[in-house]
């Protein structure tokens, strides 16, 4: 029973959370009159003490007092004696761990949000270099139309913009205090919850004591960001393993962030793009394996929820440093532009342009254009050439609309630099979104 029930192996790291807690609720315990003014000293005193021997040596486990909340107060009363006890007067533990846990996961969100940023940095600054670097742009993984790098780099940025959004929505929603709603009725001392709820930066304490101490939709709320974040990752991380791999060539991994092989010599494996693949399927498994504990538990606390905490704590993990890893990755990773550019060239990406060709210069409807530029490509793949390097008595031969003009955009850099909708990869449009990214950051 001792070693199923314990938890203080992985809600150690909510000592913290714990001391900041219990320091806001003696301080109003005293202001309201239900502590004395030397009880409150002395509970504070120890706090700190205690708080000072975590620092420095970490917390020294007993399993035997089961939980981080425990422990702080076993060891205060070994500092200040019974006064201690006066500590837990109008608070449950149920109240109290949901505090501790929320203010962890609002500092887990701080700590993931000053990662998407410096990630989004890098992002930035590696779009700016190749603005105009040509590469193909996939559907399928088939060559579909020519894009500039940057821009592609730049479709990684909105995503993480989209991801900061959802953990600051998440935020939002927990920055509410349980603190004060005791075991799950509420209390009848004369607590204040608005002052203890202030002095934990909280907007305000949570209306309901049922829902305070039951809830659990703020660490889903985070799981649910880290997860579809971890799936971005995840999507970059295998474009470079894909870019990296010989037939492709399109970039040299850094050898910081690759690793040799115990046999092989001559390889650079992109390990550190794998494990921030892999990564992605544990973050979103703790999303599923929380989902589990808390989809059929009646109100209020169950212990059920004790195992609310390893799923984050893990899933927390993982993605800084998924995070951190795939920053490093990209910003020392060197980008082949001429391989790019000669893979854009020869997957014919330039077939849609002429297709809108025809139907702006020689004013056919789309679809008659999307089949002669079908005869065209094929006519290319018999003889073994890309577009731009049919004969225009070839081509006029297919339709005599065709003229000399069309060698214009044929050209993949034509291509590119056509695309000058908004959001497209036109380089002066990347151009235009790079700068409002950088003002987005800071940085302009």
């Amino acid at each position: 029973m001792r070693e199923i029930n314990a938890s203080i192996g992985f809600d150690k790291r909510l000592w913290r959370e714990d001391i900041a807690a219990s320091l806001a609720h003696v301080a109003m315990l005293e202001a309201q009159g239900i502590v004395s003014e030397e009880d409150e000293s002395a509970i504070a005193e120890g706090l700190e003490r205690i708080q000072d021997e975590y620092a420095l040596k970490g917390v020294k486990e007993d399993p035997a007092l089961e939980d981080i909340h425990m422990h702080v107060e076993a060891r205060l009363a070994e500092l200040i004696g019974p006064a201690a006890g006066r500590l837990h007067t109008a608070r449950s533990r149920n109240d109290q761990v949901a505090t501790d846990f929320r203010l962890w996961v609002r500092n887990a969100i701080d700590e993931v949000e000053a990662a998407l940023a410096a990630f989004q940095r890098v992002l930035v600054a590696r779009a700016e270099e190749h603005a105009e670097t040509v590469m193909p742009g996939f559907t399928h993984l088939q060559a579909a139309q020519p894009v500039t790098l940057g821009h592609h780099l730049m479709a990684y940025y909105e995503m993480l913009l989209r991801d900061r959004s959802r953990f600051a929505d998440a935020r939002r929603r927990l920055n509410e205090s349980p603190l004060g709603a005791a075991a799950l009725a509420g209390t009848s001392f004369p607590i204040d919850r608005e002052a203890t709820a202030a002095a934990l930066g909280f907007d305000r304490p949570m209306a309901n004591s049922l829902d305070a101490v039951s809830d659990r939709d703020f660490a889903l709320d985070y799981l649910a960001a880290a997860t579809l974040c971890a799936l971005h990752l995840s999507r970059l991380a295998e474009e470079l393993i894909i870019w990296a791999s010989q037939p492709f060539g399109f970039v040299a991994l850094p050898d910081d962030f690759s690793t040799g092989s115990s046999i092989m010599p001559q390889k650079r494996n992109p390990d550190a793009a794998e494990l921030v693949r892999g990564h992605s399927g544990r973050i979103a498994g703790a999303m599923v394996s929380l989902v589990m504990v808390m989809k059929g538990l009646p109100l209020a606390y169950s212990k059920d929820m004790q195992d609310d905490k390893p799923p984050v704590f893990e899933a927390h993990d993982l993605l800084v440093l998924s995070l951190q890893a795939l920053a490093g990755m990209v910003e020392k990773t060197d980008f082949n532009a001429a391989r790019m550019s000669d893979a854009a060239e020869a997957g014919f990406s330039t077939a849609t342009d002429l297709a809108d060709w025809l139907v702006s210069r020689a004013g056919m409807p789309f679809r008659e254009a999307h089949h002669l530029v079908g005869r065209i490509v094929q006519l290319a793949e018999e003889k073994g050439c890309g577009l731009a390097d049919l004969d225009l008595d070839s081509l006029r031969a297919i339709d005599a609309r065709i003229d000399e003009r069309v060698y214009e955009l044929l050209n993949v850099n034509a291509s590119v630099r056509s695309r000058t909708s908004y959001g497209g990869t036109a380089p002066e449009g990347v151009r235009e979104r790079i700068a409002a990214a950088k003002k987005a950051l800071g940085e302009a």
